[in-house]
């Protein structure tokens, strides 16, 4: 792979188009979303960016809760909302890392000099990480030249790559990340406790509403209860990954790449030596048979817990959602689509184990200890538990084992993965020509929630000292699905510890910044086997705008052809859209195009794409 270096291709659009309504919609939706946040921010940040809450740590309600309540607001302003929403996205970064490193446990022996140190948290998990740093992995969207977000990407990479050895969280001998639970502070190489999982003791009950239903802090402990294996390597742990991808696109510098793909390549080794099987517990040795069985460990394929124990409910909490997007680092990284294949190796293992269950097809979920699942749903703990017994496939259900089938789709263009859903997405349903009212719905749906959540934030009445850090995650009006799916043909971004996966995205070159210029509005109709189309709209009848298209969120993917031809729909009505004929258009090599669009005017856009030909940087083009 390399760094595409080439002239400006520069098309000039003229072309009257009636303003489209979701284009109109869209324009609307990013004011909106805006705007809201400024509401957000008033009510639950106080003026040194600190969150209105009592600061805990937990995987209840801990830092990473506080830090989700800006989830996507850095995605925002990189598709193209107001500076504002950047400016105060920042002023609560900064305020969370003094809030969270002046708040420290009393009980939790881990968090006593403070729950973050060197402006991360002293010691937790990755599941829980990555929904905190989320936010702060797409900074660089619209903010690559940051010196403190460089800085702290060098510092936070090198404790995961075992370049520190103040901070020992990685093995670099046996390609292993020592503990589920790392952190600033290094590894937890005991087991962990409930305390650990549950923070400092709280009266709940008549002061807090836990977002798991807790009414005690006994009903938390018991939550966290056989949350204890963590010792060694976790599937969950691939997350890491994104640090050194960050780091890469922030810097250029190859070791972060080496790193990413050398411990990666652990993971597909240990897989491929498992029956194609991905572990979710490694041992301190490397090896899967040293851990805690390859199906162990926190979040593993074996994990069923008394998740409610107070109600008697057994949960299946088997996390395999973020793994697939840990190995897309991969893919983004090498162009080598062979790790997110790996993935559908997997998928395809699990579901030959199927059984047919009065007439039916029932496929598995998990894989474990089957006297451990016994103990779980009698309700009985796992203190004496036999070091070996009895495994199996269980948790069978009608739907196929599928995690992240859609974005294996979007990655690979292999339609089976499709067939693995229940149905096709609504979005994809869209894309394949067959709901071509998706754009204007979902726009309509999204203003609407904005709407709710506004209303939410202003009737919140309770008191700073009565809320809990995730109390407020789900007033969050940052709302970016729709924007991401419709503006850029990508994957939506959250919680899920992923980098951004789109077919395009923009920039303003005219106010040197990411995001579409003011007043223009673009929609991707169709991605194809060979590249993308969409429509780029100039809603503004007085000025010229002229917006730069990029293949690819970091512009790993390159442009071949360039064609335009004018919306021949009603009212550029999207849905039928067609790729251009592959003679058709201006042949290019680039990883970027400038489209000049005269006032009110419009244009389909087809560009050929080699997908993947290029090292992902988050430079803009004018860099």
């Amino acid at each position: 792979m390399r760094r595409t270096t080439c002239r400006d291709v520069v098309v000039q659009v003229n072309t009257p188009l009636e303003a489209p309504a979701w284009a109109l919609l869209e324009r609307q939706l990013l004011a909106a979303q805006a705007a809201a946040c400024e509401v957000f921010y008033e009510r639950f940040f106080d003026e040194r960016g600190f969150l209105r809450c009592v600061p805990r740590w937990s995987g209840d309600d801990g830092p990473d809760d506080a830090l989700e309540n800006v989830l996507n607001w850095t995605l925002l302003h990189a598709l193209g909302a107001d500076d504002r929403v950047l400016q105060l996205y920042k002023q609560a970064l900064e305020g969370h890392f003094q809030q969270y490193t002046a708040a420290r446990t009393t009980a939790v022996e881990l968090g006593r000099e403070g729950m973050y140190y060197q402006e991360f948290h002293a010691c937790f998990d990755w599941f829980h990480h990555g929904e905190a740093w989320s936010v702060i992995f797409l900074q660089g969207l619209s903010d690559p030249h940051d010196e403190r977000l460089v800085a702290r990407l060098r510092r936070w990479a090198s404790w995961y790559m075992g370049d520190d050895p103040h901070v020992p969280n990685y093995d670099k001998e046996h390609r292993v990340i020592r503990s589920f639970f790392t952190g600033s502070r290094g590894p937890l190489l005991r087991p962990a406790t409930a305390l650990e999982w549950a923070g400092d003791p709280i009266d709940v009950s008549g002061r807090f509403d836990a977002l798991h239903g807790e009414t005690s802090f006994q009903e938390m402990l018991d939550h966290f209860r056989d949350y204890t294996d963590v010792v060694g390597d976790n599937h969950v742990n691939m997350a890491a990954t994104t640090l050194g991808l960050v780091a890469f696109a922030l810097t250029g510098e190859s070791r972060y790449r080496d790193w990413l793909v050398d411990y990666l390549d652990a993971w597909v080794e240990r897989t491929q030596a498992n029956g194609g099987l991905l572990p979710s517990s490694v041992g301190l040795d490397g090896r899967t048979e040293s851990g805690y069985g390859w199906y162990g460990g926190v979040y593993g394929w074996g994990f069923s817990v008394m998740q409610i124990p107070w109600k008697g409910q057994v949960a299946h909490r088997a996390y395999h959602t973020r793994t697939p997007y840990a190995l897309a680092n991969g893919l983004l990284m090498t162009g080598n689509r062979a790790y997110v294949d790996l993935w559908r190796g997997v998928i395809d293992v699990v579901n030959s184990h199927a059984r047919q269950e009065q007439g039916r097809t029932e496929y598995p979920h998990m894989y474990g200890r089957l006297d451990r699942l016994a103990r779980i749903q009698q309700g009985q703990t796992l203190d004496g538990l036999p070091a070996e017994g009895p495994t199996g496939w269980y948790e069978f259900r009608p739907h196929r084992f599928a995690p992240s089938a859609d974005a294996l789709f979007y990655w690979t263009r292999d339609r089976s993965s499709l067939d693995l859903l229940d149905g096709r997405p609504a979005w994809v349903q869209y894309l394949d020509g067959d709901n071509p009212t998706y754009p204007e719905t979902a726009l309509r749906a999204a203003l609407e929630s904005v709407r709710q959540r506004v209303a939410g934030i202003r009737a919140y009445g309770r008191a700073p000292d009565m809320t809990m850090s995730d109390d407020m995650n789900g007033l969050n009006p940052c709302l970016t699905e729709a924007l991401t799916q419709l503006m850029l043909g990508g994957l939506p971004t959250g919680r899920e510890v992923h980098v951004l996966h789109a077919q395009v995205r923009y920039f303003d070159p005219a106010n040197r910044r990411a995001g579409l210029p003011p007043e223009v509005a673009a929609l991707v109709e169709r991605i194809t086997d060979e590249g993308v189309v969409l429509q780029l709209v100039n809603l503004d009848p007085v000025a010229g705008r002229s917006v730069v298209v990029q293949a690819g969120a970091y512009a790993e993917h390159e442009i071949t052809l360039v064609h335009c031809e004018p919306v021949a729909e009603a009212h550029g009505a999207p849905g039928a859209a067609a790729a251009a004929p592959a003679q058709a258009g201006q042949q290019v090599r680039a990883p970027h195009v400038t489209i000049q669009l005269e006032p009110g005017a419009g244009t389909r856009l087809t560009l050929r794409l080699r997908r993947y030909a290029q090292l992902p940087t988050f430079a803009f083009p004018w860099a």
